[in-house]
């Protein structure tokens, strides 16, 4: 990385969904929780597992694994919790990781044209390109697409097709 990239990167946490690594932005990142009891109750939200209690707040647990990884995660190691935006509302919302997670400084590229909206972008972390997440997207895009989904939130192949 050169003077000038420098001047445009910013921080990154680096996360393992499923077999897949991920970044997701530092500035939205709260805490990189230890597995702590996951509390299940009747719902119909996409995506939640349900929630975990963290510093006296309800913090709704999302399992991205569907969507990334193409697979749920039958155990992780930690719930990385990062702030999700609601106008100029901001709530925490967390994600189970399977691996170690790691703090980067890089520049961020557009992310490719064909990339889902909750891509934001791919940094080049040695011979690797990571995609960014949005949480704030990836939830949205589940929401939007439960019209099409399975009672369990998971869409069918043939409403896919």
């Amino acid at each position: 990385m050169n003077a000038t990239d420098n001047t445009n990167a910013k921080s990154y946490v680096l996360v393992q969904i499923g077999n897949r690594q991920f970044a997701m932005s530092a500035a939205t990142v709260s805490e990189l929780a230890p597995p702590v009891r996951l509390h299940h109750f009747p719902q119909s939200s996409p995506l939640v597992a349900g929630v975990i209690v963290r510093r006296g707040r309800i913090v709704p647990v999302y399992d991205v694994s569907r969507i990334l990884a193409g697979k749920n995660s039958p155990a992780h190691r930690f719930y990385l919790v990062a702030a999700r935006d609601f106008g100029s509302a901001s709530e925490p919302g967390a994600i189970p990781v399977d691996g170690e997670c790691e703090l980067v400084t890089a520049p961020i590229q557009n992310p490719d044209p064909t990339s889902p909206k909750y891509i934001s972008g791919t940094l080049t972390i040695g011979e690797e390109n990571i995609q960014v997440l949005d949480l704030n997207a990836l939830v949205n895009s589940a929401n939007a697409g439960s019209a099409n989904a399975e009672p369990n939130g998971i869409e069918s192949a043939e409403n896919r097709a």
